[in-house]
């Protein structure tokens, strides 16, 4: 009898701290080429470099998913509590996940799921019942990805002000959380 083990099963989860800015520039970038060379106009490398990430670390949350507790990393996450450019003011119902990245050479498949997953437990355990997150307009797979993970578009923003001062659309999805 053979036995498998399931490789999500062997994924690792911590909050980032300043030693780990540069691996999250990396797993952009290298997921900003991924989709540039699909044709996917979502994200530019170089687009963000470590200031970016280092003020997320003051604002929110970064996570980093690796292979065990010590091994490469495998996809990373930022946790916001409040993203007033995509959802105006709200109460202080839902999180917000933002730059959900895999690393396409080391991640088991089926691991973009899994960091959401463990992105939207995290929100219910900071007390809060909704995850929500944007995609472009203009990014149909994407959308339909988030979808398919059970999350409902609840609207649009026409002009998302960005980083580095640029505007664009997004598609605004959110999705109900409970507990298990």
């Amino acid at each position: 009898m053979s036995h498998t083990t399931d490789p999500l099963a062997a994924l690792s989860f911590r909050r980032a701290d300043a030693g780990d800015v540069t691996e999250f520039v990396r797993l952009r970038d290298a997921a900003a080429r991924w989709q540039r060379a699909r044709g996917i106009q979502q994200w530019r490398p170089g687009e963000l470099g470590p200031e970016h990430f280092r003020a997320r670390l003051r604002e929110g949350e970064l996570w980093l998913a690796t292979l065990g507790p010590t091994g490469p990393a495998v996809g990373a996450w930022e946790l916001w509590w409040k993203d007033v450019a995509a959802w105006g003011e709200q109460p202080p119902v839902a999180g917000y996940v933002h730059r959900l990245v895999v690393d396409r050479q080391t991640a088991p498949p089926g691991a973009g799921r899994h960091l959401l997953a463990v992105a939207e437990r995290r929100v219910l355990a900071h007390g809060r019942t909704l995850c929500r997150l944007d995609c472009l307009s203009n990014n149909p797979r994407l959308r339909a990805y988030y979808e398919d993970a059970g999350y409902a578009v609840v609207g649009e923003q026409a002009a998302k002000d960005g980083d580095g001062g640029r505007s664009y659309g997004v598609t605004l999805l959110e999705k109900r959380l409970t507990a298990p």
